[in-house]
């Protein structure tokens, strides 16, 4: 005679397991995706604010730089007219104003090239997959 399961008996041990298993593997694949989903928004406004402070300080370079044609051409024009007393304290200016805008434009280039994205994130996210495998150390 042949022995058929109850319908209610308990599923048996290694079913049970397996669901324990996929249970536990969403609710970890849940908490992987949510945190790096917040590394993600970490890295990203940590670049954009070196971004905008790298933009800031070209702008004001920008800025800085119209004053010194503004100031060279004001220099050229009364030098011209005057031959000497104000074409001078226009150089001044103007050379005052070169002064500052090189340093913006020095701060700001070198704010714009440490900007790197989000390195850590796309490390991580390059994980998943073997980590889903099994193979968490595979790099």
């Amino acid at each position: 005679m042949s022995q058929e399961p109850r319908l209610d008996e308990s599923p048996p041990r290694s079913l049970s397991n397996v669901g324990e298993l996929f249970a536990d593997i969403s609710r970890d694949l849940s908490t992987l995706i949510r945190q790096e989903t917040e590394l993600a928004k970490a890295e990203v406004r940590q670049s954009a604010t070196r971004a905008g402070k790298g933009a800031g300080m070209l702008g004001g370079a920008a800025l800085a730089g119209h004053f010194v044609l503004l100031f060279l051409s004001i220099t050229v024009w009364w030098g011209l007219g005057n031959e000497i007393g104000r074409a001078w304290s226009a150089l001044v200016v103007a050379a005052v104003w070169a002064v500052i805008a090189a340093v913006l434009a020095s701060i700001g280039r070198r704010e714009i090239k440490q900007v790197k994205g989000i390195p850590q994130t796309t490390e991580t996210a390059r994980e998943i997959p073997d980590a889903l495998k099994g193979n968490e150390e595979k790099r």
